[in-house]
């Protein structure tokens, strides 16, 4: 057998309120949600599952790190997360410029704090539209 740790099968993230979590990834956010055990909630992110747990203190719950959303236009995303009451920490940005693609992205948080991101991996040149 050849170990292969490619792929990730799950994230999770601790939470202090699960209803409230789940209210956010899958209403604001609208990812796919997969069931809910307790205080356990699952989401789909294209074949990895996102887990939102409680955590057993709330003062000290753990930061994770950021987690970052692919899209196909940042501008567009942007304009339907902020229409969903998504607030932004700062506008779509270049990143870097690739050989081949230009990188952007832009940063939001959830209701526990934690840092989301969003990012696109656009043809060169590539200027979003005013959001």
């Amino acid at each position: 057998m050849q170990l292969d740790l490619n792929h990730i099968g799950q994230i999770a993230l601790p939470v202090t309120d699960v209803d409230r979590a789940e209210a956010f990834y899958r209403t604001a956010l609208g990812l796919r949600q997969l069931y809910r055990f307790g205080d356990l909630t699952f989401f789909d992110c294209a074949g990895v599952r996102l887990m939102l747990e409680k955590t057993g203190d709330p003062t000290s719950a753990p930061r994770s790190s950021a987690i970052y959303f692919r899209c196909a236009d940042i501008a567009l995303a942007v304009r339907e997360l902020r229409g969903r009451g998504v607030s932004f920490d700062d506008s779509p940005h270049l990143i870097a410029r690739m050989d081949d693609h230009d990188l952007w992205m832009t940063f939001f948080r959830d209701p526990d704090g934690h840092t989301l991101g969003l990012m696109q991996e656009a043809p060169k040149g590539y200027q979003p539209l005013a959001i």
